[in-house]
């Protein structure tokens, strides 16, 4: 019986075929698949936060797709195969998890990850992918938020941190200020102030990590609550029978804190 991993594999060799594949994926290669598996990924965080388990279940099969295709690209290019993928796979979490998979035991948490951490630079050191910096391993096309808190983690764990939220607030708060100074030159270097404003979101970032708080979430969430709120506004300008350009911002503002209000009510 033919199992259902065997088959996608045999679908996608169909899809690629010279003869009688599909013009469209015949035609892809590793670099124009990369915004389609980006797109799936955040597809996936999406079906998660919403509790959508049936397109849960959908848009995973659609992720594991992505592996799928690269990995019938790389065969067709004599690099390596899926089962390759996944014996790689399979070997490093065996390898990584000792205290599950063998008989090591570790003291605490902090130890098993002080072990994964050294597991990985000896495969990044036999792979001759010794970093010149702790933070060469970290993804450049990582989304900006995601990499600022990556960044601050890493430095974290080699103690380049501050001990107290205090020291954090005050940063944020110092940050806020250089922004507004270069904003009211009556000469703006935009430079200078695009700068200052990554100053103040990494700041922003550090703030929320120390707060145990993952940065990007957190501005999903206030972007979800934003645009909830924005619709609610534009129900109120529907109900009247006007356009949103007929209302001056006060009366826009209005609107939003009716709408904050019934929110809230709603969560008594």
């Amino acid at each position: 019986m033919t199992q259902p991993i065997d088959q996608l594999l045999t679908i996608m060799a169909q899809l690629r075929d010279e003869e009688k594949g599909c013009p469209w994926d015949r035609k892809q290669t590793f670099d124009t698949i990369v915004p389609h598996t980006i797109e799936e990924t955040f597809e996936v965080v999406d079906a998660i936060h919403n509790k959508d388990w049936p397109n849960l279940k959908e848009e995973l099969g659609d992720l594991l797709f992505q592996v799928i295709f690269y990995s019938q690209m790389a065969k067709e290019q004599g690099l390596f195969d899926f089962n390759e993928v996944v014996e790689g796979l399979n070997e490093k979490l065996t390898r990584r998890h000792p205290h599950v998979f063998s008989d090591v035991e570790f003291e605490d948490e902090a130890a098993i990850n002080a072990n994964w951490e050294a597991e990985k630079q000896k495969e990044k050191a036999q792979l001759g992918k010794t970093a010149q910096s702790i933070l060469d391993s970290i993804p450049q096309s990582l989304p900006a938020l995601s990499k600022a808190n990556k960044i601050q983690k890493r430095c974290a764990k080699f103690g380049f941190d501050w001990d107290a939220l205090g020291s954090v607030v005050e940063k944020v708060q110092e940050e806020i200020e250089e922004v507004v100074e270069e904003a009211i030159q009556v000469d703006v270097n935009e430079d200078k102030l695009e700068e200052e404003v990554g100053d103040l979101l990494f700041a922003a970032v550090n703030l929320a990590r120390h707060l145990q708080k993952d940065p990007e979430v957190a501005l999903r969430k206030a972007n979800d609550k934003f645009s909830r709120r924005f619709k609610g506004v534009e129900a109120r300008v529907a109900e009247e029978g006007k356009l949103l350009t007929d209302f001056s911002l006060q009366e826009l503002d209005a609107f939003w804190n009716d709408v904050k209000k019934q929110e809230n009510c709603s969560d008594l």
